[in-house]
């Protein structure tokens, strides 16, 4: 469990997370953060958070990635006064990019990094809304350290522990921080 687990913050942020069954599929529950983003209080409280635990980290870039990781990391690039960086989906970015594929729980999904989008000065936190698996996050590392630039930590809103995506994760030579976690 994270180290704010025990802070009111943490539980008003999960109690505005709709849990939705069986969606996408049976058997799943959903985890919809759009009510999160929805309720200022909330998405404050997770601002609030993450700029706690890296306003002092030497951070310059944070890579969000593609789609909801961007909401973060703008909004927080904004409060720690760094750049951001844009992880995409395949065709989306303009210039030579970096490219890599990675399995996820419904199938296979492919990451791309502007080659010139960060270099070996640069200290980069990585951010999305949810961790699952953990693929989408182990590509995104391998992209900016094919850049040269050191990985300070991947964040998230939300991790789903017994998908075990912190651990894969760790085998990238990562560290993992999650506000919120569920089974």
């Amino acid at each position: 469990m994270n180290s704010e687990a025990s802070d009111s913050r943490v539980s008003y942020i999960r109690n505005s997370v709709t849990k939705i069954a069986d969606y996408p599929k049976p058997g799943i529950i959903f985890r919809d953060i759009t009510s999160t983003l929805a309720d200022v209080r909330a998405l404050t409280y997770v601002l609030d958070i993450f700029s706690e635990r890296y306003q002092r980290s030497g951070i310059t870039q944070i890579a969000g990635i593609e789609a909801r990781g961007f909401i973060f990391a703008a909004a927080l690039a904004d409060r720690l006064q760094t750049g951001v960086t844009l992880i995409r989906k395949p065709g989306k970015l303009p210039r030579a990019v970096h490219q890599q594929s990675y399995s996820l729980e419904y199938g296979e999904d492919t990451l791309e990094l502007h080659r010139d989008a960060l270099g070996a000065t640069d200290k980069v936190l990585l951010i999305d809304d949810l961790l699952a698996t953990g693929g989408t996050m182990q590509a995104a590392a391998k992209l900016v350290s094919q850049c040269g630039a050191t990985i300070s930590e991947a964040a998230f809103l939300i991790e789903l522990s017994g998908l075990q995506g912190r651990q894969r994760i760790a085998q990238a030579g990562v560290s993992t921080y999650a506000i919120c976690e569920y089974d």
